[in-house]
């Protein structure tokens, strides 16, 4: 009985022993699982930040752009920039939910887009998350896709400007539907996917210097020069209806750039507010040089000036948000703001194209400047934070590569809609309709009532 007692106490013995790697494994398995649910923190104050964010984003479309280029054309077509402005918001962010966000930030782990995997934000739901810069930090992906989306909606609607008062509005629609499927979401997520081709090739892009600016510039430019120039244009007088609109949206355009940049460190951190003091730095530093510039050669410092020295200044420092210190962000600003000054009054008249609102000139010049610029403006010893682990000339060889990539792969792929879209439907109004004004003959509406 007394040995019988010894074995059965042994066997037991062995059999704990025997079980105890599978309680191990079971252990680890759910310390693993413990810790991965720590790891991943949702901070309310960021998903806050965020959400604010991409409201100011949306507001700097409706009614920022809409505004700044509407006082920019004539009274016969500013209700047409409005209408466009508005559709085209509309437009993409419903394509951005069906197909967009899964081009530009799917899972398939593809250098030049993200595949179909997420078409119609398939598997998104209010619990699942996004990841920030910070390793463990978290946000509703429901948050990210909506930010994200917002910036696809005013790159688009940033290329109108350069066409204004000459394009016809079915065919506007058609082209930007199809220019932010085969532009937009390849070139976004080859920026800022860590799968994409530019990210991986350590590219810096805080807020978009390439995917929206020179982006929108490039299609733009293309857009004016297969377009034609207006009626009149070099003849007639076709100054800004209303510097009183121009003024109040490029200030909406200031204000809404803060969700613009600040919010695309994703956090409400410190470097949010690296990115906030550099937006009022290097803008404000843009708007007196362009000021000064016209006063040294006009004699006369003008608000169209000011306005345009705004943009310039905005553009430039997106790309550097995140990476410039604030008097890096001033050099910036001020650099792009000479640049883009010589382009618009020299460059484009000597090359002799109709940009209608320098949408080339300050956007696409800018955010080149810019995103070259964002190399330098990072390194520590000029003030910055040092996030590159390139060498200076290294990282400038980057820049360009990321750039030059945009270029032509915007520049070739819009000549080809362009064409495509003139084919199907034409590009332009009919010649009286032009004179006559969009406005009406588009619309059947007026902007004021005469």
């Amino acid at each position: 009985m007394t040995n019988f007692s010894k074995l059965t106490g042994l066997s037991a013995v062995m059999a704990a022993l025997t079980a105890l790697p599978a309680l191990a494994q079971e252990a680890a398995a759910e310390a693993t699982e413990a810790a991965a649910e720590v790891a991943q923190t949702m901070d309310k104050g960021d998903v806050a930040w965020m959400m604010v964010s991409t409201l100011l984003v949306l507001f700097m479309i409706l009614p920022g752009v809409a505004l700044f280029y509407g006082g920019l054309v004539r009274s016969k077509n500013m209700l047409s920039v409005l209408m466009q402005c508005t559709v085209i918001t509309a437009m993409v962010i419903v394509i951005w939910v069906f197909w967009g966000y899964s081009m530009a930030f799917g899972d398939a782990p593809s250098p030049y887009w993200g595949g179909l995997g997420k078409a119609f934000l398939s598997g998104v739901t209010a619990e699942s998350m996004a990841a920030t810069f910070t390793e463990g930090v978290v946000i509703p992906e429901f948050v990210f896709i909506a930010f994200q989306m917002t910036f696809a909606c005013i790159t688009a609607a940033l290329i109108v400007g350069a066409f204004a008062e000459r394009i016809k509005f079915s065919s506007l629609m058609l082209f930007i539907a199809l220019w932010v499927t085969f532009v937009y979401f390849p070139i976004a997520h080859m920026v800022w996917d860590s799968d994409g081709l530019i990210y991986g090739w350590g590219a810096l892009d805080f807020a978009g210097g390439t995917v929206v600016h020179i982006n929108a510039g490039v299609a733009g430019l293309v857009g004016c020069v297969l377009i034609g120039k207006r009626i009149g244009y070099g003849k007639d007088n076709m100054a800004p209806h209303s510097m009183t609109l121009t003024m109040v949206g490029a200030s909406i355009l200031w204000v809404g750039w803060f969700g613009f940049n600040a919010g695309s460190n994703l956090e409400s951190n410190g470097g949010a507010a690296l990115a906030m003091i550099n937006t009022f730095t290097a803008t404000a530093a843009a708007i007196l040089v362009w000021v000064l510039f016209e006063g040294l050669v006009r004699g006369k410092a003008s608000m169209l000036g000011a306005a345009s020295g705004l943009v310039a200044g905005l553009v430039a420092v997106t790309p550097a948000a995140g990476f410039a210190g604030p008097v890096g962000a001033i050099v910036l600003g001020a650099v792009a703001s000479a640049v883009c000054y010589f382009f618009v009054t020299v460059v484009k008249h000597s090359l002799g194209y109709d940009d209608s609102l320098d949408v080339f000139g300050i956007h696409g010049v800018g955010g080149i400047v810019g995103a070259l610029g964002t190399a330098i403006v990072d390194r520590a010893n000029f003030g910055g934070i040092g996030y590159s682990e390139q060498s200076l000339g290294g990282q400038l060889y980057t820049q360009f590569l990321g750039v030059a990539v945009t270029v032509l792969w915007c520049g070739i792929v819009s000549y080809v809609l362009y064409m495509l879209v003139r084919m199907v439907m034409g590009l332009r109004v009919k010649e009286e309709s032009e004179r006559e004004g969009l406005d009406l003959t588009s619309h059947g509406e007026r902007a004021y009532q005469l």
